[in-house]
C-alpha cells in the first residue's frame, strides 16, 4: 500500500506539471559520465604529470557544473548539491563494478551491485524531486531497499 501511495503522490506532481522525470534522465547519466571523466583526467594527470589532463578536467567540470544545476536547485542551507553529485558517481561505479562481476559470470553479486546502484539512483532523483511529497514517500521506506522499486515507473528512457 505505501509504494501505492508513493506513485500516487508522483502523480499528483507530475499532474502539475513540476516533476518530469524521463525529461532528465539523459541529463543524468550524462552527468555520472562527466563526474567519470573528471576522475579519469585526475588520475592520466598524476600518472603523466602532463597539464593538458588538468585543462580538460577544469573543461569538463564547468560543464558539469553548469548541466548539474538543470536538476539541482540548491536553493536551502544543506549539502544538496555535492549529496546529488555523489549519489550519481556512486551510482555509477556500482554499475560498472556490477558489469565487471557480470563478465566474470558472478551474476549474483552483479545484481546486488545493480540493486544498490538502482537505489543510490532513486535517491538522487528523491533529493532533487520538487514535490515535498516525493521526499516524505522516501523517507518513509528508510530501513528498507526499495527506493528504486517505487520509482522506477517514472524513470522511463524511451519517453520523449
Amino acid at each position: 500500500m505505501e509504494v501505492k501511495n508513493f506513485i500516487n503522490s508522483i502523480e499528483k506532481i507530475k499532474s502539475k506539471d513540476r516533476l518530469d522525470i524521463s525529461a532528465w534522465e539523459d541529463l543524468s547519466i550524462a552527468l555520472m559520465n562527466l563526474v567519470s571523466l573528471e576522475e579519469h583526467c585526475f588520475f592520466s594527470y598524476v600518472k603523466t604529470q602532463d597539464d593538458k589532463f588538468l585543462d580538460i578536467l577544469k573543461t569538463v567540470r564547468e560543464l558539469r557544473k553548469k548541466l548539474l544545476a538543470l536538476i539541482v536547485k540548491d536553493n536551502d542551507e544543506s549539502e544538496k548539491w555535492c549529496m546529488s553529485k555523489h549519489f550519481l558517481a556512486s551510482s555509477m561505479r556500482l554499475y560498472e563494478v556490477g558489469n565487471r562481476l557480470l563478465q566474470e559470470g558472478k551474476e549474483k553479486e552483479a545484481k546486488s551491485l545493480y540493486k544498490d546502484s538502482a537505489e543510490l539512483y532513486a535517491l538522487f532523483w528523491a533529493l532533487n524531486s520538487p514535490g515535498k511529497e516525493v521526499i516524505e514517500a522516501v523517507a518513509d521506506k528508510k530501513g528498507e531497499s526499495k527506493i528504486f522499486s517505487s520509482i522506477k515507473k517514472l524513470l522511463d528512457c524511451c519517453k520523449e
